[in-house]
């Protein structure tokens, strides 16, 4: 038990399926993919859910394509993982210097950097088999976001704003949704892009809430160090500004009152983080970034729900 202990990643559940089940020789990849933690995955899937309702929504489709949000949710595991990776790499002497990162597979140098290597190329392989399945339009987008991925690991050297770029490449998702659907952009799905943005930014605050101190002395710069005390306002102001830009693409879209449910839910959940925050507190900081996956998930079923009834009873809503 104490060598489990050990082995465990601090922000993942201890007692999680890698560490009980999975053979000994690949758990440290499996922790390098962040099969352990899949608030990850959940996270970045979920632009690409709420993309893909919108739309459907948007054309009086009754549901988005079952294979879409298959494919969406294959290809947000793969590439979080093989983003996770590439991150590990880049970060691995940064990683050495704070408390909750020193345990991860490369800093720790229980995965070598060329075995790291060609784990990340694999499951960028699965990422691009994911992304030939669509259209052209989509293909040229999907390429289009390595590159906030490819220089996020660098940001949190030289600016206080690497939430900022993680935001943009985190949200890309909302723009995928509607890509593979109508073969193009429009105002809804620039709107959502913006929404999640703003939400990443929120969240991930939170989450370097938990690392304030060892960040400060290891040089790590972050929107939670650089608004400090401030920094509830701060995800405060993030979040209403995620919360007025996803009602603005359900206004552009045309939706109907299920989806504005969902939206009030989902900026209900978000004001309601936002009052909970503390700044000596990094376990809540990790409960309160964890809980994202139920708001996302509350905004996604509006909008799934909006295009099932405004297809099944249009005359109800209009």
């Amino acid at each position: 038990m104490d060598d489990l202990k050990d082995r465990a990643i601090p922000d993942a559940m201890f007692g999680n399926w890698v560490d009980r089940l999975a053979p000994f020789w690949v758990q440290p990849y499996l922790r390098l993919a962040r099969l352990d933690r899949p608030i990850g995955w959940w996270l970045l899937v979920l632009p690409c859910w709420w993309s893909a309702a919108l739309v459907a929504s948007y054309q009086s489709r009754a549901f988005p394509a079952l294979s879409d949000l298959i494919l969406f949710f294959i290809g947000a595991v793969a590439m979080r993982g093989a983003g996770s990776t590439y991150n590990d790499i880049v970060d691995r002497d940064l990683d050495r210097r704070v408390a909750r990162t020193r345990s991860r597979p490369v800093a720790s140098g229980q995965v070598s950097v060329k075995a790291a290597s060609l784990f990340c190329a694999l499951q960028c392989l699965i990422g691009l088999l994911v992304l030939l399945s669509f259209n052209a339009f989509a293909i040229g987008l999907g390429f289009l976001s390595m590159v906030p991925v490819l220089i996020y690991p660098f940001m949190k050297r030289i600016t206080s704003w690497p939430q900022a770029v993680l935001g943009l490449a985190f949200s890309w998702g909302a723009l995928m949704g509607w890509a593979t659907s109508q073969g193009a952009l429009a105002a809804p799905a620039f709107w959502l892009y913006g929404a999640a943005v703003a939400w990443t930014m929120g969240y991930d605050t939170i989450y370097a809430v938990q690392d304030i101190e060892d960040d400060a002395i290891a040089g790590i710069r972050s929107t939670a160090l650089l608004f400090g005390a401030q920094t509830p306002l701060a995800v405060g102001i993030f979040y209403a500004l995620a919360s007025l830009m996803t009602f603005a693409a359900l206004i552009s879209a045309g939706v109907g009152w299920v989806a504005y449910t969902g939206a009030t839910l989902f900026s209900a959940h978000l004001f309601h983080q936002t009052r909970r925050i503390r700044l000596n507190d990094g376990a809540l900081a990790l409960k309160l970034f964890r809980s994202n996956r139920d708001a996302g998930l509350l905004l996604f079923a509006g909008l799934a729900l909006d295009a099932a009834v405004r297809h099944v009873l249009p005359g109800l809503i209009g």
